[in-house]
């Protein structure tokens, strides 16, 4: 099985200079005025599909101004592919709507459930949470996710990606391992999958919260080895050129994250952190040179600094090598140790409570 890749920061294997770019950013609205204006080197933009359903109006007529420049990606927080109720039938149809109108180089939505039945007297109403929430990795699970994921195709007429989440919560219930049920739904419905390597590392981080000792070595072995489990379920793949990429694999999102005290929250607000810069070196030498969207949705900074992501990623692009890396565990500690080392505690303290 693969073992973790560092971030190079000397001499690295390249790809060619030939190669494609990867890297985009997430489109907001603070910077459409500079990108449409510079028009930066860029893979492709990113916007959520659900702030272009109007059929008309500014947001929509700045999309299409940037569609003329680059390929743009969808992706939505609201099809609730997870529900057992089924989707909303006006929500599909605007994304249907949206997706004719700009043609995306992808269309993606979440591994998540958002809708239930409210029972009221004698009849349930339809209820949207205002959240992306996670389903059980169960058979019956599955079966609905892959029902509402083959609908969502069959209606867009093009095959969608679906995200892993940042879960603050899980189900006792379970069948499948989070990778596996990926994995299968991918196999049954032909869907590609999105990974958020960041999302990985918040639910790694929570689920030491209560272990402050845990060191960022061992969190990128976790989810170094999630992403392993992924490869592995999903099976062989034919050969694939030097600038291909594995064919399950159609995005990865990159993103900081923040540690409230009782919490890791994925608020997309800060730098990518340099345990998840190490994740994702490790899934570029797994699965190719995926194309890669740095996400910044809070604290929205100047369009530089997302640019400064975007060409980190696309250096790591070209620097990490497809063939199973070697790297041993110390390694992986001397590429995610911090700056500067902590500070020894207190004697009358214990120890800061969920840092690892």
């Amino acid at each position: 099985m693969n073992q973790p890749q560092t971030t190079p920061t000397h001499g690295c294997h390249t790809h060619t200079a030939s190669a494609p770019p990867v890297a985009g950013v997430g489109w907001r609205q603070p910077h459409y005025t500079q990108v449409l204006a510079e028009k930066p080197a860029l893979a492709f933009l990113e916007v959520h599909s659900e702030n272009f359903f109007a059929p008309g109006g500014a947001a929509l007529a700045v999309l299409m101004a940037g569609r003329a420049h680059y390929p743009i990606s969808l992706h939505g927080v609201g099809l609730s592919l997870g529900s057992a109720t089924g989707l909303d039938d006006w929500h599909l149809d605007q994304l249907a709507r949206l997706s004719e109108r700009v043609d995306p180089i992808r269309i993606s939505d979440h591994a998540s459930f958002a809708r239930g039945n409210w029972p009221r007297a004698h009849t349930t109403l339809p209820v949207h949470a205002a959240d992306l929430l996670p389903v059980p990795w169960t058979n019956e699970a599955l079966a609905v996710m892959a029902t509402n994921v083959q609908r969502v195709q069959d209606r867009l007429r093009r095959p969608i990606a679906v995200e892993n989440l940042s879960a603050y919560l899980q189900w006792a219930e379970a069948d499948w391992s989070e990778p596996a049920f990926l994995a299968e739904l991918s196999r049954r419905t032909g869907c590609g999958l999105l990974v958020d390597v960041n999302n990985l590392m918040v639910n790694a981080r929570n689920r030491h919260l209560a272990n402050p000792t845990v060191s960022p070595a061992k969190l990128v072995a976790e989810c170094c080895g999630w992403i392993n489990e992924l490869t592995h379920h999903l099976g062989p793949t034919p050969a694939r050129a030097s600038h291909a990429h594995h064919p399950a694999i159609a995005e990865i999102h990159l993103a900081g994250h923040t540690h409230a005290g009782d919490i890791v929250i994925d608020d997309h607000g800060s730098r990518v952190s340099e345990p998840v810069w190490a994740v994702y070196a490790h899934a570029l030498a797994c699965w190719g040179p995926v194309p890669s969207l740095i996400e910044w949705d809070t604290d929205i900074p100047a369009l530089d600094v997302l640019l400064a992501e975007a060409r980190r990623a696309e250096q790591l692009t070209r620097c990490t090598t497809t063939t199973t890396s070697t790297t041993t565990t110390a390694a992986i500690a001397a590429a995610t140790r911090p700056t500067n080392p902590p500070r020894p505690a207190a004697p009358t303290q214990g120890p800061a409570h969920g840092h690892a």
